[in-house]
């Protein structure tokens, strides 16, 4: 049987689901030719932090990284390490929030610098 959500629990979901856009609309304009896929998982890190909130990713089944972070030819949940990017890759970023509970997971990929 699946739950009903409260109102508050409803509340507590958006709010989740509003840190992490918030979090990925601003790792997506930091994304460029020259990072690495570490760099990427640092500034996730903080950012969350910033937002009081908890990495949902971070340790799932011994998962090393925050976010996880794919380039062109990687399959998807790539651990963050010491790959650069390059202009021209094509990047995935799949991260996760825990705000009190409450969970929100979102992806996206681009591409990097002029293509």
């Amino acid at each position: 049987m699946i739950p009903l959500k409260s109102q508050k629990d409803l509340t507590m979901l958006k709010r989740s689901g509003v840190i992490l856009a918030s979090v990925m609309q601003k790792l997506q304009v930091a994304l460029r030719p020259g990072m690495t896929t570490l760099d990427i998982d640092l500034l996730s890190v903080e950012l969350i932090r910033k937002e009081k909130a908890l990495a949902a990713f971070k340790g799932y089944k011994g998962f090393p990284g925050t976010a996880c972070v794919s380039v062109n030819e990687e399959i998807v949940h790539g651990i963050p390490g010491s790959r650069v990017i390059l202009e021209g890759d094509i990047v995935s970023m799949d991260l996760g929030v825990n705000y009190e509970g409450f969970f929100s997971d979102m992806a996206v990929t681009l591409a990097v610098g002029k293509v």
